[in-house]
């Protein structure tokens, strides 16, 4: 069995291991479909997170079917899954309040745990969800970073008319772009990359602008996906007065004026991945509809024997998700 295999920081490599055992209890065997290259795959891949683990198996945006099944597990052979990559204990007052996303006990997969970049791997079932036969493989495997998106929106209130500015258009902004503008509101996409605006404007009629080409201007709801110190400030300052501001992505730092804030009754809310399985299924319904456009963000399809070709398309800054086809 193929599997990408990271001992270090920029040390990825390609390796043949011995097949997988047959699943226990209630684990089941995933033959992979599609996985997703992620924003926090290249973050371990260049030692930028601090809470990742050396040496482990990459990759959590996973989509296969279930080719073996525990005595205990919940899904049977056949079924085609996607993964929750971010387990959680079911029993502290978070989860039992059904906040698994902030779960003390709660590891990542290809982050301080295993991942899935590999042909075939065992997890709980517990950990996967079934996708209807009506939402094609491309679709499905954007279930988990779309789920991110959902779980933040969910925090603010957009209609249609509703004036929105997403900062940055990577992966998790495109996605916040199109959701945004299905929910009918007025969308204005900020990147320093044009491929990366052009990417964004063929998802509808959304205005796409360089950070510089919006100064003065304020909106309804402020949506931040780049995570540096620069887009989270201006993310503030283009708040509209009782406005609100949802930070997705993962600025370390940041200056922010208290009296600005407080003066104009901004709200901030700060939003961490999202809940299982309340989110996942809202995701799917999205995913489902035929007037909901994402197709534009899948860039690059690659073989897993290209993966350093796919993480360096990836690294680029200058696609769309990039695939690993199994």
């Amino acid at each position: 069995m193929l599997e990408l295999h990271l001992k270090n920081p920029n040390e990825l490599e390609l390796r043949s291991v011995d097949p997988l055992p047959q699943p226990q209890g209630d684990e089941v065997k995933i033959k992979l479909i599609y996985a997703g290259i992620c924003g926090s795959d290249l973050g371990v891949y260049r030692g930028k997170l601090k809470h990742a683990t050396y040496p482990l198996r990459p990759g959590h945006e996973l989509l296969g079917t279930v080719i073996e099944a525990g005595e205990n597990a919940q899904y049977g052979l056949g079924t085609r899954v996607v993964i929750l990559p971010n387990t959680f204990c079911g029993e502290c007052d978070y989860c039992q309040a059904g906040k698994t996303n902030i779960c003390p006990q709660k590891k990542s997969l290809g982050v301080n745990q295993d991942g899935g970049f590999s042909e075939e791997f065992i997890i709980s079932s517990k950990f996967v969800l079934p996708i209807p036969e009506d939402l094609s493989d491309k679709k499905a495997v954007l279930i988990e970073p779309f789920a991110v998106v959902v779980h933040a929106l969910k925090k603010v209130n957009i209609t249609k008319g509703t004036t929105v500015a997403i900062v940055g258009s990577g992966n998790e902004g495109m996605l916040a772009a199109a959701l945004a503008y299905h929910l009918g509101a007025q969308v204005t996409a900020l990147d320093i990359n044009p491929k990366k605006l052009e990417l964004t404007k063929s998802l509808g009629d959304i205005r796409v602008a360089f950070p510089q080409d919006v100064e003065g201007e304020t909106f309804d709801v402020v949506i931040e996906a780049a995570g540096t110190k620069a887009s989270v400030e201006q993310a503030v300052q283009l708040t509209r007065p009782g406005g609100a501001v949802v930070l997705i992505g993962l600025a370390p730092e940041v200056n922010l004026s208290a009296m600005h804030i407080v003066r104009n009754e901004i709200s901030i809310f700060g939003s961490i991945i999202y809940n299982f399985p309340t989110d996942y299924l809202q995701t799917v319904e999205y995913l489902r509809s035929p007037d909901f456009n994402v197709d534009p963000i899948v860039s690059k399809i690659m073989p897993l024997t290209s993966y350093q070709e796919a993480y360096d398309t990836a690294l680029s800054g200058d696609f769309g998700k990039v695939l690993f086809k199994f």
